[in-house]
């Protein structure tokens, strides 16, 4: 059989990449398991017990359907930020909202704003959709944001693309900045804040939700502090007919019944979550410390990992990376030019910082060598 269905012009133009390759893939090629897991900026330090317990009992009604709507967690997330639940839209992670978001937002050949060497999924689903990415570089490792708004006026962009903190970088932007950003974009252009690592953030980096614009989608996630990346649960919230839109292109069935049980119980948790807040911040600050003993400069950071400066160029950076990775420590780098001279370890428990610190020094006399 010689013959084939064609992909679509666009498909077959597309390069057969993803964003990231995750540690399994990682771990099946080496032949052998990581010792520390701290590339990933998961939460080592897991849901609350109750969060497991919730997850228990829901197990057995696993052969239901889920609520299509996410109605309960809709209810509740829509207290939890003094907004309606018309307000809100849960999705697949952030992931799954971003492609959902472009896919609305964006038509083949509309350009797109974001930051060279910000977060590679929005950037797939960009290219996925036929939409044109248009960067601009970094300023003192933190996405510029006057570059970003002079861009999305002349290049008359469809969407622009912020997260806040920043990831891969680990910076932040204080409320007002964010806001005058916002404010200076046109009416017509949708602004897509990624608040991941919101709950880490200072409370003054977050802007006060405002869901009577249509041109702010603000996203959250419950794969961050919450430790849940492995249910794949994020939400959006915005101005109720531009949530309504994504009725019109989402999976129905898409946020599973596991995965609304365990956010609704994560989401009653608080006390756990200023928990691992705390730990959050005890890790940054260990990974910090680790850094400076070698001579690195670590990178003040409002999220749950810590970008580090090597100290040199972007080749440097990778073999350290690679040094780590052969000694069984997953981590993973900035990739853009003037990014890509650190390395980026997200915060665990104490066990897989302390495997980190017993190898850095023998990755970067590797590196050196």
């Amino acid at each position: 059989m010689t013959a084939r269905p064609a992909l679509t012009p666009l498909a077959a133009s597309l390069p057969s990449t993803v964003p990231f390759v995750g540690p399994e893939v990682q771990e099946e090629e080496r032949g052998q398991p990581f010792r520390a897991r701290i590339g990933a900026n998961e939460s080592g330090f897991g849901p609350s017990p109750g969060v497991i317990e919730a997850m228990r009992a829901a197990a057995c009604e696993m052969w239901k359907y889920c609520d299509s709507e996410c109605r309960e967690l809709r209810r509740a997330l829509a207290v939890h930020h003094g907004v309606k639940p018309d307000n809100i839209v849960v999705g697949e992670g952030i992931d799954g909202l971003l492609g959902l978001a472009v896919r609305l937002f964006a038509a083949p050949g509309a350009n797109v704003v974001t930051s060279l060497g910000a977060y590679p999924t929005f950037n797939y689903h960009v290219a996925g959709f036929g939409a044109r990415l248009v960067t601009r570089p970094y300023r003192e490792d933190r996405e510029d944001l006057d570059a970003l708004a002079e861009a999305a006026h002349r290049e008359q962009a469809a969407m622009v693309y912020l997260s806040n903190p920043d990831n891969p970088m680990g910076t932040w932007r204080d409320a007002e900045a964010v806001s005058r950003f916002a404010d200076s974009l046109p009416e017509t252009t949708m602004l897509v804040l990624d608040e991941a690592y919101g709950e880490t953030a200072p409370e003054a980096a977050l802007p006060p939700l405002d869901t009577a614009r249509p041109n702010i989608l603000r996203m959250r996630t419950f794969s961050k502090a919450y430790g849940l990346a492995g249910l794949r649960c994020g939400y959006a919230i915005g101005e109720e007919e531009t949530v309504r839109s994504f009725d019109k292109v989402r999976n129905h069935f898409g946020v599973n019944r596991m995965a609304q049980a365990a956010a609704l119980a994560a989401l009653a948790d608080q006390a756990y979550l200023q928990s691992v807040v705390g730990r959050v911040a005890e890790a940054r600050a260990r990974i910090s410390a680790i850094a400076a003993a070698y001579g690195l400069q670590a990178i003040p950071s409002a999220t749950n990992f810590v970008t580090v400066d090597c100290g040199g160029d972007g080749a440097f950076a990778m073999k350290v990376m690679h040094e780590l990775l052969a000694r069984d420590v997953f981590i993973r780098k900035p990739m853009a030019p003037g990014l890509d001279r650190c390395i980026r370890v997200s915060t665990a428990p104490e066990a897989e910082l302390a495997i980190f610190e017993a190898e850095l020094p023998r990755a970067l006399a590797a590196a050196r060598g």
